[in-house]
């Protein structure tokens, strides 16, 4: 018997520990990324069969999945030729006979003996006259001397690889949980009664071999209730850290944040003024601001983020507004920079393309305090910036950002005020899920002045139509976008399709073949044969600042008619005279980041059309669903929840957000009441002990610690 120090320390092991898990098994094992014990136990079942549906042999259907009781008549083993190994046992229930078969499995054939009774729970075939299961699941329910388990109702179904199956996957778990059998359990023992949670143990084997659905069920929520308090004080103990040193400023609103008012030459939503309430009340107040700008596509943050800069600067203070890439950095500058100059507010633009002499202005400046408001990339947080007095920082997509790179920008100002945006609609639960210690504002509702957009899923045959309505909207004057998933072709693909004359052939027809659409390829043939009368455009990630600054100028000004992109325009491009978006393979993106993309567009006076290129198989019933219910509706909200269904909560944001990938039971839609609990059990703990040192806590302070120590820190850029 281990003891629980020991079970402890076998859970951050090799997984080849484990009885049966050779290094070979080890490997395969490896392709899953389970490389330690811990990683196999939290290697969760993807599904579950039901085992229930108990039938009779005689009416057991064709097709489906049933579970049959009988008695053991026949065991037949055969050998057709060297190293296939078949085995066949079959059991007759009174009504008829079921052969089971499983092949390779030699071992199987010492379990049974002709007169035991078993269950066989499996899909059924015919085959050879007989009605069959292949490798179906066992269950002995006893003769004397012979082996027994009990008929349990649901049998989990986990992920698999090549050379594991799911057979050998249950295996290895059962070794696993019985040598850690005495692992200790992270949750005060308070936190489990008052939430009514099993243990740890009890979870994870009821997790992975539950009896029946109400033990799965409770395994669930006490594991996914620990991984969302997990997660939430880690992220509640990082944002205090950021704001524990120094003391806020007390903001005073004044006459720029009036002059900057006078400047709009429309009137603010109802949303817009409650955000921008929310905010001057975080900052005249007497602590740090922590809070989150959470609106839809063209719903107006900017503006709003523009009466927080302005509010520093009537205090006498300094602000950063930073970007993740130039491009929204540099739009962000000419958007707000007129209304700046307006309201007397000085304001500079720094990037990693910033010229020597203008980088060195700004350092001045910034240093000296005469600089009010810097904009900027990850170049803000590089050494050589420092404020005389920062008091507000805004962080755009922030999810984007890695935590010490967000971090070190806020250092430049202890004590300042944090307001961090995101054009991607999050649902309230996954917001309170990832930012649950800071508050938030929501804006739903675009502006009266914000076109419609209508939007069109197209098969890739009737792409000539969308050709002909882009062609219409360039001859009135507009401009439009086709978007592609990649920026080119793999040097292998390209010289493959150079060889087999593949690619001269699209190049030469636009006619389909098996790749997704390239924007470097794509760009050429757009302009040779399609808007060959037209100035086409591309921009792409794989370009240098300079080249997408030109690219970007050049469409904004109108010297580009259609611009071929990557979804390195998905966030903060704002070009009003852009009516029209092509999104070819759009089956490859997600509903969140189609949504983005075709806020591009109807930014103006002029209502947008966006055309999907896709051509959903018959079979694929998933993807036809998602791509309608993107066509039926703009609403960002609505469809981010419809994509958190399916979706991993990171792959919706655009990137791993720090902590994401360890929701792996979490469904920040279904999961909102555990979320919730959640919230208020992490800030009551860290409000009696911030630092995790009282003795229910330890455990929980080394469950945390170990979960995020290795957490990479990473920096989504543009494709």
């Amino acid at each position: 018997m281990t003891s629980r120090g020991d079970s402890d320390f076998l859970l951050d092991c090799d997984v080849g520990k484990i009885r049966a898990v050779s290094p070979a098994r080890a490997k395969n094992l490896s392709k899953l990324g389970i490389s330690t014990v811990r990683g196999l136990l939290e290697n969760y079942p993807r599904r579950y069969i039901d085992l229930s549906n108990v039938e009779t042999a005689a009416r057991a259907s064709i097709g489906q999945f049933v579970t049959v009781v009988g008695t053991v008549d026949e065991v037949v083993e055969k050998q057709p030729r060297r190293r296939l190994h078949i085995l066949e046992v079959s059991v007759f229930d009174g009504t008829g006979v079921i052969i089971a078969t499983w092949f390779r499995q030699p071992w199987m054939a010492a379990k049974f003996e002709r007169g035991m009774r078993v269950a066989f729970s499996g899909k059924v075939t015919f085959e050879y006259g007989f009605k069959r299961m292949a490798n179906p699941y066992v269950a002995f329910l006893g003769e004397p001397g012979q082996e027994q388990t009990r008929l349990v109702q649901m049998l989990a179904v986990h992920p698999a690889t090549e050379g594991i199956s799911t057979t050998w996957m249950r295996r290895f778990i059962a070794n696993a949980l019985e040598q850690t059998a005495d692992m200790s359990d992270p949750l005060p023992v308070a936190l489990r009664l008052k939430h009514r949670l099993i243990g740890k143990k009890a979870a994870l084997r009821q997790i992975h071999f539950p009896e029946n659905r109400t033990q799965m069920l409770q395994a669930r929520k006490r594991l996914a209730y620990e991984e969302v308090l997990r997660l939430q004080i880690e992220m509640m103990r990082l944002r205090r850290a950021e704001t524990r040193d120094g003391e806020p400023t007390a903001h005073v609103p004044g006459q720029r944040m009036d002059e900057l008012r006078a400047q709009l030459p429309y009137t603010l939503t109802s949303e817009q003024e409650q955000a921008i309430a929310d905010i001057v009340d975080d900052m005249t107040a007497p602590r740090s601001m922590n809070r989150m700008l959470l609106g839809d596509v063209g719903t107006g943050k900017t503006i709003v983020a523009a009466f927080a800069l302005a509010l520093s600067a009537d205090s006498g203070c300094q602000a950063a507004m930073m970007a993740p890439t130039e491009v929204l950095a540099r739009q962000y500058a000419s958007k707000l920079g007129p209304l700046f100059d307006a309201a007397h507010i000085s304001w500079g633009i720094l990037t990693g393309a910033t010229d020597s002499e203008e980088r060195e202005r700004l350092l001045e400046e910034a240093q000296d305090g005469t600089l009010q408001v810097l904009f900027g990339t990850h170049a803000l947080i590089e050494p050589t910036v420092s404020f005389a007095h920062l008091s507000l920082v805004i962080i755009d997509e922030q999810h984007r950002f890695g935590v010490n790179q967000r971090a070190a920008l806020r250092m430049k100002g202890p004590g300042c005020d944090l307001l961090v945006m995101t054009a991607t609609p999050i649902p309230r639960t996954l917001a309170l899920t990832l930012y649950g210690d800071l508050e938030t504002s929501y804006i739903r509702t675009r502006p009266g002045n914000v076109q419609p957009t209508h939007t069109e899923l197209i098969s890739r045959d009737a792409r000539g139509r969308a050709y002909e309505a882009i062609k219409e909207a360039l001859a009135q004057g507009r401009q439009a976008y086709v978007i592609c998933p990649l920026v080119g072709l793999t040097r292998e693909r390209r010289a493959e399709r150079i060889e087999d004359g593949s690619l001269f052939a699209s190049l030469a027809n636009g006619s389909d073949i098996s790749d997704p659409k390239a924007a470097e390829e794509e760009a050429a043939r757009l302009q040779r044969d399609v808007f060959a009368g037209y100035h086409v455009g591309l921009l792409t990630g794989r370009m240098n600042a300079e080249e997408k600054q030109r690219a970007m100028d050049a469409f904004n000004v109108g010297d580009i008619d259609v611009l071929v992109a990557t979804t390195v325009v998905e966030v903060g491009v704002d070009v009003p005279n852009a009516t029209m978006m092509l999104i070819e393979d759009a089956e490859r993106f997600g509903l969140s980041q189609l949504h983005q993309l075709r806020g591009r567009v109807g930014r103006g006076a002029y209502p947008g059309t966006v055309f999907l290129v896709a051509d959903p198989g018959k079979d694929d019933v998933d993807m036809r669903a998602r791509l309608d219910a993107f066509v039926s509706t703009t609403d960002g909200f609505e469809l981010a929840e419809a994509d958190l269904r399916t979706r991993h909560e990171g792959d919706v944001l655009g990137s791993r957000q720090h902590g994401a990938e360890t929701l792996k039971l979490v469904n920040v839609i279904d999961d909102a009441q555990l979320i919730a609990c959640a919230h208020a059990d992490a800030l009551e703990i860290l409000d009696a002990d911030p630092d995790l040192v009282a003795a229910e806590h330890k455990a929980l302070a080394a469950d945390i610690e170990r979960t995020f120590a290795n957490l990479d820190e990473t920096t989504s850029r543009g494709a």
